[in-house]
């Protein structure tokens, strides 16, 4: 429930989110590879069991107060869910016949299986919310006046960009790559030409360029204005594309469709040079690739042509709505966004954190509280001392290297569309990846009054993060360390003088893999271990539930 409860999706995430989380993770700096927390709350999702119990209890009696949510993304779901418990009524607007969002109309089911969609959807929407399917709203006005005591707008960004060249309009073979993965999601479009051009290089363009492998594509190619660096897809996105034959074409700025008596042929390109920071370039050549159908996947934007301009919603020049980014309220007191919707395309996870901010403005709306009171984050700070060497946690260090996931084969994968390619974690693999963890939430602590100088924690770090030395500035201090400490980013700590010879114990922080051996070696336990726990308040509830967002 840990895992649910900040992400309320975690078999969803566990399959597609982007990692913003484990950029952050203290293993990479080790060894270079993080430990792969999202496939780890994968795992824990496909091996819960039944959570029915567990789950927040609906109240029988309605608390009197109606929001309507506007689309069933994963922002809107997220509100819902907050609010049901509250005794809220909650009913959801959906355009298309099944709940979900771009979840389900932009994330192939070769990545997101259906019914692991269904499946944590079908939680949220069991908890007695009212969904209307083949809904859409065409005013906001008009719902307004319908008596919602608020309303929530997560529609998401359904608009994908265009690409206004020369041919675009001659041919019904180009295509927009989310309008293009909707119908393949709900089985308009079943087959493409065996030559494919991909415009663009992000994750959209990489769904695009796997399913049409999936519908007959042969030669398939993803074309991309700048060097690989600069590629906005996610790394493992890209290989898994490659790993499918995909071609990535470089520095190809597209120039023209080339269309024949309404017959697409291909397109011409501007072939480039770019200096060393790929911000300037020069075209060196131009070249035609042959195609029998293009992709355009060069990004999404928002669209809010149902939303009146007169009823006190202001839009900056780009059409997009005013909305303050701690309340997510529109400068229209009761209309809040969320998602794509409220700043542009992002990720799931981040579409969840504003449902969950955005249920704490709506519940205080609606019970009178101004949306700027926001309930306090708070911490714990708890020894994990046993003994004198016992210790409630592991900590011993794993050098095992990051697992790797296990894929269908390619002879396999290609058979339908719906072969989920990643098999997950088995449990040798899950036991191996956890112990790589080397756990951050297992904080050093200094108690500089115990402190007798005895140096004993400085001999038994293994990393050399450790110094007894004078005080100082930071740049001079950096270089005094047992290790120099080269991380800018990495704030050092230095302590209080010592009550001995008034110097400072200083910690790099950067390189601290938080064994223990210090507060373990300690002769008066002026190093201890202590268990961090962030404590995250959700909408209605003091900040009494732990859990760690990620």
């Amino acid at each position: 429930m840990v895992n649910r409860e900040s992400n309320v999706f975690p078999a969803i995430l566990g399959r597609t989110c982007d990692r913003p989380c484990e950029p952050a993770c203290r293993r990479g700096r080790l060894d270079g590879a993080p430990v792969a927390i999202c496939r780890l709350k994968r795992v824990a999702a496909d091996l819960k069991g039944d959570i029915s119990h567990l789950l927040p209890k609906i109240p029988k009696e309605s608390n009197g107060k109606r929001v309507a949510l506007i689309g069933a993304g994963p922002a809107s779901l997220t509100v819902a869910n907050d609010l049901r418990p509250l005794g809220y009524e909650v009913t959801i607007f959906e355009k298309q016949n099944k709940p979900g969002g771009l979840m389900r109309t932009n994330i192939p089911s070769f990545r997101l299986p259906e019914k692991v969609l269904d499946d944590e959807v079908g939680t949220i929407l069991d908890m007695g919310v009212d969904i209307r399917y083949n809904s859409p709203v065409s005013s906001l006005q008009t719902l307004l006046k319908d008596g919602y005591d608020a309303v929530f707008v997560g529609t998401g960004a359904p608009r994908g960009k265009e690409l206004d060249l020369p041919g675009r309009k001659d041919t019904d073979r180009i295509h927009i790559g989310i309008d293009w993965l909707e119908s393949v999601a709900f089985g308009h479009i079943d087959k493409i030409g065996e030559r494919v051009l991909i415009i663009g290089v992000g994750n959209t363009a990489m769904d695009c360029c796997r399913s049409s492998r999936r519908l007959g594509g042969k030669d398939i190619k993803v074309m991309a204005r700048r060097p690989r660096g600069y590629f906005k897809a996610s790394p493992w996105e890209l290989e898994d594309a490659e790993e499918e034959g995909i071609h990535i074409t470089i520095n190809h700025a597209p120039k023209r469709f080339v269309v024949e008596n309404g017959v697409l042929k291909g397109m011409e390109f501007e072939r480039l040079e770019w200096d060393a920071d790929a911000k300037k370039s020069r075209v060196i050549d131009e070249v035609f690739l042959p195609a029998d159908d293009v992709i355009l996947a060069i990004g999404q934007e928002n669209a809010f042509p149902w939303i009146e301009r007169d009823l006190g919603i202001e839009f900056d020049k780009w059409g997009m709505p005013t909305v303050d980014k701690t309340t997510f309220q529109s400068t229209r007191p009761g209309v809040f966004f969320g998602g794509d919707a409220a700043w542009g395309p992002k990720n799931i996870i981040w579409a969840v954190a504003h449902g969950h901010q955005a249920a704490i403005s709506i519940h205080n709306h609606c019970q009178g509280v101004p949306v700027t009171d926001r309930p306090p984050q708070g911490s714990n700070l708890i020894s994990q001392k046993m003994g004198i060497s016992e210790w409630s946690y592991h900590n011993d260090y794993n050098p095992s290297k990051r697992q790797k996931m296990q894929h269908v084969e390619l002879t396999k994968r290609f058979q339908q569309l719906n072969i989920e390619v990643e098999l997950g974690f088995d449990p040798e693999q899950t036991a191996r990846e956890v112990q790589r963890c080397l756990n951050c939430d297992i904080e050093t602590t200094f108690v500089e009054n115990r402190c007798i100088e005895c140096d004993a924690c400085v001999d038994i770090c293994p990393v050399q993060c450790l110094t007894i030395t004078r005080d100082g500035d930071e740049a001079d201090l950096r270089t005094r360390l047992s290790a120099p400490a080269v991380n800018l980013e990495q704030a050092i700590y230095a302590s209080n003088p010592l009550p001995q010879t008034g110097r400072a114990m200083v910690k790099d922080e950067d390189v601290c893999v938080h064994c223990g051996l210090c507060a373990e070696r300690c002769p008066t336990a002026a190093w201890d271990m202590q268990k961090f726990d962030l404590i995250i308040p959700y909408a209605g509830a003091a900040c009494t539930t732990s859990s760690v967002l990620a």
